[in-house]
């Protein structure tokens, strides 16, 4: 199982301050020396999302990425023409594409995919033919995994945040939704991905869930990096994801 740590919010601290003086020769932190700290600790992929209202990444952050990082760079992304077209400029490895509502503080929820199938399959279409693999942020919803298949999306990341919230039975129940999910999504041939409100206490239960490929996560990660640095809180997590 691989760690792919996404770094939005090491930008949002940087915006709180230098939103409109990027250019500031003191603007920091830096993304690029984030990525490094988190690919020194042997994390497999950063992580960012370029959002339509550029609340936190921003259209020059994913350009240094993209030719700084030694591993890879998945652009987590709305569908919508702008930034479509920013990810075919810069061509990540990968691409997950995500619900936005600029009412939220983060991505809450999963894509419709079913219901989205016409606006999406142009989408993934031109992705892949630019050699881009696809993910769809999806709710771990049998119609859904269903969709991702007939949209020929490469991967799917199950959503799990109502996991991270739940606690007691309910907490129970959804483990066994993301259990089915997983099989079910194996079984149509699409690599399972995870990611939302994963951290170094539920890493536990998520590390039994079966045929997940990758975890993608953040603000655990860079919240425990103020405390002890971003590289040994990657590493930790790291540690964490093999049981240590």
């Amino acid at each position: 199982m691989k760690l792919g740590v996404n770094i939005d919010h090491v930008a949002t601290l940087r915006q709180a301050r230098y939103a409109f003086s990027l250019d500031a020769p003191n603007a920091e932190p830096d993304l690029v020396a984030a990525a490094s700290a988190c690919e020194r600790a042997g994390c497999h992929g950063i992580t960012v999302h370029l959002r339509a209202d550029r609340r936190h990444i921003q259209d020059r952050d994913v350009q240094r990425l993209r030719a700084s990082i030694n591993t890879k760079l998945n652009l987590e992304m709305g569908n919508t023409p702008e930034i479509l077209d920013i990810a075919l400029r810069i061509l990540p490895e990968e691409v997950c594409l995500v619900p936005e509502n600029r009412a939220e503080i983060t991505t809450e929820g999963g894509l419709d995919a079913t219901g989205q199938i016409k606006v999406l399959t142009p989408t993934v279409a031109r992705l892949q033919k630019a050699g881009i693999r696809v993910s769809l942020f999806i709710e771990p919803e049998a119609d859904q995994l269903a969709a991702a298949r007939d949209l020929g999306a490469e991967m799917v990341e199950l959503h799990t945040g109502a996991f991270a919230n739940a606690i007691g039975k309910a907490r129970d129940r959804e483990v066994d939704r993301l259990h089915t999910a997983a099989g079910q999504a194996h079984q149509l041939g699409i690599q399972v991905n995870a990611g939302h409100g994963i951290n170094y206490q539920n890493i536990a239960l998520i590390r039994k869930i079966p045929h997940l490929a990758e975890l993608n996560i953040g603000h655990s990660i860079v919240s425990r990096a103020i405390f002890t640095g971003l590289e040994r809180a990657t590493a930790e997590m790291l540690a964490a994801m093999g049981g240590e």
